[in-house]
């Protein structure tokens, strides 16, 4: 295959989406009257050094060992106890922005070395009615990995990296359901290993990977319970 005719690679669409990105990932705002408060989140990719996906990707991209960093918060926290997210979290004064917000919170949630890490860019900001944040997405990319750990028992249970190929697999994915009070909501869901990806870590992986051409055919109407999935509340 000619040089020109290479498929683009995964650090290489992200780079360009970033460049290109000028909506929210998730169209929703705010409660009139809201006073928002910031934080930021690291979506930081990388390349696996074991374990890689046994599903082949459609996206050319997305390679077997491509992976995205994710923890579990910890099931004793009063809000989003149990929930996979993204490292991150409010941004403090003291932050330069919301990438070094980001990259702070992910050295001090999972013990990664920052050095290592190639940012991309950010995303526009993303409007959280229930929690009342606006979240900047930081796209990153791990260019020399660091050994990561759930750094503080109390605030999270588990931190690892998915394969990117597993997420995609449509035998992984799903909706997740609330229904409370007559109404109903529904949001992407991802399997992974253990762990169910949902809520607001769900719909930004949901949205990234259709916005980037990745996405695979997968059945919305099959639902994904919950009972395990930690704190509902979100």
């Amino acid at each position: 295959m000619p040089a020109s005719e290479n498929p683009p690679s995964a650090r290489a669409q992200l780079s360009d989406f970033v460049a290109d990105a000028g909506s929210s990932l998730i169209p929703s705002g705010l409660p009139t009257g809201t006073r928002p408060r910031d934080a930021a989140v690291l979506i930081l990719f990388g390349v696996l050094d074991s374990l890689p996906s046994d599903h082949e990707a459609q996206a050319r991209a997305v390679t077997r060992d491509l992976d995205v960093l994710l923890l579990s918060r910890a099931a004793t926290l009063r809000s989003h106890a149990g929930q996979v997210a993204f490292p991150g979290g409010r941004i403090d004064p003291d932050d330069d922005g919301p990438v070094a917000a980001a990259l702070r919170e992910a050295q001090e949630e999972t013990g990664l070395d920052p050095a290592g890490v190639d940012v991309l860019g950010a995303l526009p900001r993303v409007p959280l009615a229930f929690s009342r944040h606006l979240v900047t997405p930081v796209l990153g990319w791990w260019r020399q990995p660091s050994p990561v750990r759930a750094v503080d028992a109390a605030e999270s249970a588990d931190v690892f990296r998915a394969p990117v190929a597993d997420l995609l697999d449509p035998a992984n994915r799903g909706v997740t359901v609330i229904r409370r009070d007559g109404q109903e909501w529904r949001g992407p869901g991802f399997l992974v290993g253990r762990h169910l990806v949902w809520g607001f870590t769900g719909m930004l992986l949901s949205r990234l990977f259709d916005e980037l051409g990745w996405a695979e055919p997968w059945n919305d109407a099959r639902e994904l319970p919950l009972d395990a999935a930690g704190d509902t509340g979100r």
